[in-house]
């Protein structure tokens, strides 16, 4: 994928379009696909775009936070049962039947956590980056 900053040349409007590569965007050019969502102009060309360069302090914590979290998951994942959407029901099962086992994690939705804390059911909300490259 390609991000280029776009600009109409009618109107001036600039903005930001996503492309699955350069010869995506020369070939929906050519086919007058690309217009101005503010004029309808089809009168669009690429302007100057400065590449997204990692190397500030506010990128090198964002690094370095999602190293953190992605060391947790692993300790996670290690030491607790995924139970997947069933987090609330199996809760709720270990917390009334007394069962002992060793942690769980899982996915549960806003309410269903609230739920549980009114039950008195202890829940913790944890950061979870999905596997990938980004």
């Amino acid at each position: 994928m390609i991000k280029y900053k776009l600009i109409c040349e009618d109107c001036k409007n600039s903005f930001d379009s996503w492309f699955l590569s350069s010869k995506e965007y020369e070939k929906l050019k050519r086919l007058k696909h690309l217009n101005c969502h503010k004029c309808s102009s089809i009168n669009i060309k690429k302007t100057l775009m400065s590449p997204n360069i990692f190397g500030s302090e506010k990128d090198k914590k964002l690094i370095s936070f999602r190293k953190k979290i992605r060391e947790y998951q692993k300790f996670i994942k290690n030491n607790f049962d995924d139970v997947g959407k069933n987090f609330a029901f199996e809760a709720r099962s270990m917390h009334y039947n007394k069962k002992e086992s060793k942690g769980i994690y899982g996915k549960a939705t806003p309410e269903e956590i609230s739920e549980l804390k009114e039950e008195g059911i202890e829940t913790e909300l944890f950061p979870w980056i999905e596997n990938s490259d980004n």
